[in-house]
């Protein structure tokens, strides 16, 4: 480990795909730089659970990573359903440590809708059972993102974050009052974003995360091209300046904020 990663403060890139085509071959030298960026940890999202072994490949392989799995809203349609069992027996692996992502995406899959949110319910059922955080995609559904969290969690406790959040603040107060997490992806780092900005500012810092959801979304000045986890710090920066902190203490409230979430790492660190 460098001076630098000792150094500078650390933070954990909560959301990404590293078995998109984009990071083949490249993983290790993706890994390196992330943490001369801080950024020591990551969790890889597998969207499709026919994928779900070259994920965990991933993950086994490199110590920093850790993956979660699920099926997403743009997939549902076309993948086979998701089942409650098949969700808690991937959930027992050491690395395994979120459930999704699941989510509802009315702007591109509006004619699934009613299928995607049978997948979602199963996904929630499935935290329930593991203990494990649901990982949210939410885009064009605010309404009926906000009852079906409601009415699920009414029927039963779980923990949650809405990933790349970039919806209303609605959605976002409804998950804030569940105790759920918001995520700010480089969405929030883009500069017409200023609405975005003023719902996390007002969002407690407890409940904040970062994320690349790279390859997608890269923050400024790498706009347009292809993300990855060392640029985490740069909406990370950004997130500081929302909340009017210091880098170093933003880095370490959603540091403190991820281990609270995702237990399972914690406690994977705690013992590694």
């Amino acid at each position: 480990m460098t001076e630098t990663t000792q150094t500078q403060p650390q933070i954990t890139d909560s959301h990404c795909h590293l078995d998109f085509p984009d990071f083949e071959g490249q993983v290790d030298a993706v890994i390196a730089r992330a943490a001369n960026a801080g950024v020591t940890r990551m969790v890889t999202i597998c969207t499709k659970l026919r994928n779900e072994p070259a994920v965990r490949a991933i993950a086994e392989a490199h110590a920093p990573i850790f993956y979660a799995a699920g099926t997403h809203p743009m997939s549902v349609a076309e993948e086979p359903m998701a089942t409650v069992e098949e969700l808690v027996s991937l959930a027992q692996h050491p690395k395994f440590v979120g459930i999704g992502e699941t989510g509802l995406d009315y702007h591109y899959s509006a004619e699934s809708a009613s299928v995607q949110q049978d997948s979602l319910r199963l996904h929630i059922e499935a935290c329930r059972q593991t203990g494990l955080p649901l990982i949210i995609h939410a885009r064009a559904a605010d309404d009926d993102m906000a009852r079906i969290l409601t009415e699920e969690y009414r029927n039963g406790a779980y923990s949650c974050v809405l990933h790349c959040f970039s919806s209303g603040p609605e959605l976002a107060k409804t998950a804030l009052e569940l105790g759920f997490y918001l995520s700010m992806s480089g969405i929030a780092a883009f500069p017409k974003s200023k609405e975005l900005r003023e719902i996390f500012a007002a969002a407690p810092i407890d409940r904040i995360l970062v994320e690349t959801d790279s390859p997608y979304l890269a923050p400024p000045p790498h706009r347009g091209k292809r993300n990855e986890p060392a640029f985490s710090a740069l909406t990370a920066r950004v997130g500081a300046e929302v909340f009017g902190l210091d880098y170093a203490d933003f880095a370490a409230r959603t540091q403190s904020n991820f281990d609270r979430l995702f237990t399972k790492v914690a406690a994977y660190g705690a013992t590694a």
